[in-house]
């Protein structure tokens, strides 16, 4: 093995660390929390649809979610005022119903980059947007520091920015789990050539974890071959995820890709549609798999942000600023619309183009954190440095 391979191969490799924990740090208590970042900018006016608008409706005359009532692809009413895309009837709305979902609109960052890497970056780190930044010190790293015996877990290709931190954390992508990358002789090769270094516990933790997820694993992956109608895609990966989590792991990470929508993403059919079909079928089977433990789950999703209120000339929408929150789970107060919000009218929109921001992350789920783990407010400032937390009420 050359040089070059073993850099190949070492980068694909979940890495751990047992550092010490505060002592007397707040439990993790059993809770199973799950952060799910949908990387492109989701268009929040096909998620949740504001029927109550007819700005909205004048807004995109060719790309908006008719009315309920007015065709087979009408929204599915939630109020008078809001609705879902019809694609999620059969499982997003089942769960709002079940008050198991809850969405908070208006949500976001105060970045106005409209910059996907930055604003990625920016909401990872949860850190103040003046001055400098710590890039290797994310907001969900800093969150389990202050956990005792949470096993947190990125379920990602190499470390997530939100998990980077002084607590090292596994990463295991399972996007694509067949062949192990690095096969048991390689295995053995790589952790001696870090024995008797300071990385020597990280590398052999590493491949533990690697082991051990592929154990747990294997029966699923071969039940799975077997159905005439087996998941597929996201909706795979969120089975594979709420069957590792309902087992070990407390805190986890995933990203999902794919929702920069600028041209043709389609009205109530077409490609933004399938890919909301995508995302509702695999949140439903994440918590299809998690059976019991669901009632003591919760499941936050968020992008960087919304997308432009009016459609574009290519019957798509560009980078805006306010978008919608899905808070999932057995835990949380669902079937209802949570934090600030307001009617959507052309005075109304932040710069004229995009929904404004009334609900900021950090605030959010700093108030999330703090019911959850019963986290003080040293240990919210912590997480969230210089930002106010606010319970709107999710758990």
């Amino acid at each position: 093995m050359n040089r070059r391979q073993l850099l190949r191969l070492t980068a694909s490799l979940p890495l751990v660390c047992r550092s010490s924990l505060l002592w007397a740090a707040p439990q993790s208590g059993g809770t199973r929390f799950l952060l799910v970042f949908l990387r492109g900018g989701l268009d929040t006016q096909h998620l949740l649809v504001p029927i109550g608008s007819d700005f909205y409706y004048r807004a995109r005359p060719n790309i908006a979610i008719a009315r309920p009532g007015q065709g087979e692809h009408a929204a599915i009413a939630l109020d008078s005022y809001w609705g879902l895309h019809p694609v999620l009837e059969e499982n997003l709305y089942r769960l709002y119903q079940a008050k198991q979902l809850a969405l908070v609109p208006f949500a976001g960052t105060d970045d106005e980059s409209r910059s996907h890497f930055e604003t990625q970056d920016s909401i990872e780190m949860g850190q103040p947007l003046a001055g400098s930044r710590d890039f290797q010190s994310g907001f969900m790293n800093r969150l389990v520091q202050r956990l005792t015996g949470a096993e947190a877990i990125a379920f990602t290709d190499q470390v997530p920015l939100s998990m980077r931190g002084s607590r090292q954390i596994a990463n295991f992508a399972l996007r694509s789990v067949g062949k192990p990358a690095v096969d048991a002789r390689q295995s053995a090769l790589i952790a001696g050539m870090y024995a008797n270094t300071k990385l020597a516990a990280a590398v052999s933790d590493g491949f533990g974890v690697r082991e051990e997820v592929m154990k747990q694993l294997a029966t699923e992956m071969s039940d799975s071959s077997r159905g005439a109608l087996g998941p597929k895609g996201f909706e795979l990966e969120a089975r594979r995820i709420g069957h590792l989590m309902n087992e070990q792991f407390d805190i986890a990470f995933l990203d999902v890709g794919g929702w920069d929508t600028h041209v043709g993403q389609g009205a109530a059919t077409g490609y933004l549609t399938n890919r909301l079909e995508e995302l509702g079928k695999g949140l439903s089977a994440f918590a299809d798999e998690m059976g019991p433990r669901w009632n003591d789950t919760v499941v936050i999703v968020i992008s960087e942000f919304g997308r432009t209120f009016r459609e574009n000339g290519n019957r798509g929408t560009d980078h805006g600023h306010g978008t919608t929150y899905l808070a999932l789970g057995g835990a949380v107060r669902g079937g209802r619309l949570a934090g600030d919000q307001q009617a959507i009218e052309e005075s109304t929109l932040h710069q004229s183009r995009d929904l404004p921001v009334l609900n900021e992350y950090r605030s959010v789920l700093g108030g999330l954190f703090g019911r959850l783990y019963g986290l003080n407010e040293s240990d919210l400032a912590a997480i969230f440095p210089d930002a106010k937390s606010k319970d709107i009420g999710l758990v």
